[in-house]
């Protein structure tokens, strides 16, 4: 795979890869967007794309106000079809202007806690400080105006991780490094919890220490 940092389709593309070769995504279960500098526009994932075979030409420049094709610099408007959950990712980034980059990814942990009924418990000082909180949105038909709407309205709060019940997972953050770290830890987080499930122990599951907990809300400069 060629990476150029550069550029936020190979970054994205980066991502891709990473996630289908980690197993968080069966072919092309998912989509990615990244806000483009300067522009009241986002990079976003073609209809059908496979993430793991994303290149510069696999995304469609859109503008974020009316979800019309955007004109990026020179670029004349691209012609490949949004992902048809354009609709969620234009609704994060109005919601959240403090939002670069949107993962949405099926993985498969994660889901299956949520048809268990199960939440995703934050274990490690990596879960608590990528994470911090993981909300679940209440099941909506995939691609539609209504699950678009109430995710974004759960994330306004600053919420950047959240499970679309029996759907998938949407992380953010502002860099398309950051929200790739969420969604690693995510589905990290989630297997353990269901490894705890799986051997009878959820209820001895311990939680991040407030400790550490208490140290995320007071300082930003804590680093893991």
């Amino acid at each position: 795979m060629n990476y150029v940092p550069g550029d936020l389709r190979d970054q994205l593309a980066h991502v891709g890869y990473d996630v289908v070769q980690s197993g968080l995504v069966v072919g092309s279960g998912g989509n990615l967007s990244a806000r483009i500098p300067d522009e009241d526009a986002i990079w976003v994932t073609a209809s059908g794309s496979w993430l793991d075979r994303l290149s510069r030409g696999t995304f469609a420049p859109v503008r974020i106000v009316d979800g019309e094709p955007a004109t990026v610099g020179a670029l004349p408007p691209a012609r490949v079809e949004p992902t048809s959950e354009l609709a969620l990712h234009l609704a994060l980034y109005r919601a959240r202007p403090d939002v670069n980059a949107v993962v949405h990814l099926h993985p498969q942990t994660a889901l299956l806690l949520d048809a268990l009924g199960e939440h995703i418990r934050i274990v490690t000082t990596d879960h608590a400080f990528y994470l911090r909180r993981v909300s679940t949105v209440p099941f909506r038909l995939p691609g539609g105006p209504e699950v678009a709407a109430l995710t974004a309205a759960m994330a306004a709060d600053g919420t950047d991780c959240l499970v679309l019940s029996h759907h998938g997972c949407v992380v953010m953050g502002d860099s398309v490094e950051l929200a790739h770290k969420r969604a690693r830890n995510l589905e990290e987080a989630a297997q353990l919890t269901y490894r705890a499930l799986a051997a009878g122990r959820l209820e001895n599951l311990r939680d991040c220490p407030e400790e550490f907990l208490d140290r995320l809300s007071g300082s930003a400069a804590v680093s893991v």
